[in-house]
């Protein structure tokens, strides 16, 4: 059984998400330049990030199996950090975390999701287009003269 909760203020666990976000972001490194921005993350980092946004972690017998921060911007609800453990992928768990960001944007009044992808993660966008995400813009990171990343965005019914 899988249990979905909102981080808040009471949240003693940053040290199992940042570990969760860091292995399940493992796969990145070597592929994508610049580096994931997961690398700069801290405990007091994370734990702030988590006051700003509205996050949320999977937890499956006890242990945190994945995680999403979600962050309103006009006419948008950013998704961040959206990270499955390894060993729980493919069980559905993104799509529950997916579902979960649908309806804070829906009670936030926003009618879209957006999300940035790097552009050398192609499964990821093919993830996110069976997911109902359309390729909207590319971008380069500072100091990259070539994209480096894709925003994708879904419109809420």
């Amino acid at each position: 059984m899988t249990d979905i909760i909102r981080i808040g203020e009471d949240f003693g666990r940053f040290d199992e998400l940042l570990a969760l976000i860091l292995s399940s972001f493992a796969y990145m490194d070597g592929v994508i330049d610049p580096p994931s921005s997961a690398h700069r993350l801290t405990l007091a980092s994370l734990a702030e990030k988590a006051k700003d946004e509205i996050a949320f972690a999977a937890v499956e017998d006890g242990k945190l199996a994945g995680c999403v921060f979600l962050k309103p911007e006009p006419g948008f609800l950013y998704l961040g950090k959206l990270a499955i453990a390894p060993e729980c992928q493919g069980k559905g768990l993104g799509r529950r975390l997916l579902a979960i960001a649908e309806d804070v944007a829906r009670k936030e009044g926003l009618p879209s999701l957006r999300l940035e992808t790097r552009i050398e993660l192609a499964g990821n966008h093919a993830t996110f287009a069976r997911w109902g995400f359309s390729r909207t813009a590319e971008n380069s990171h500072p100091g990259f003269e070539r994209v480096t990343s894709i925003e994708m965005q879904k419109r809420l019914a």
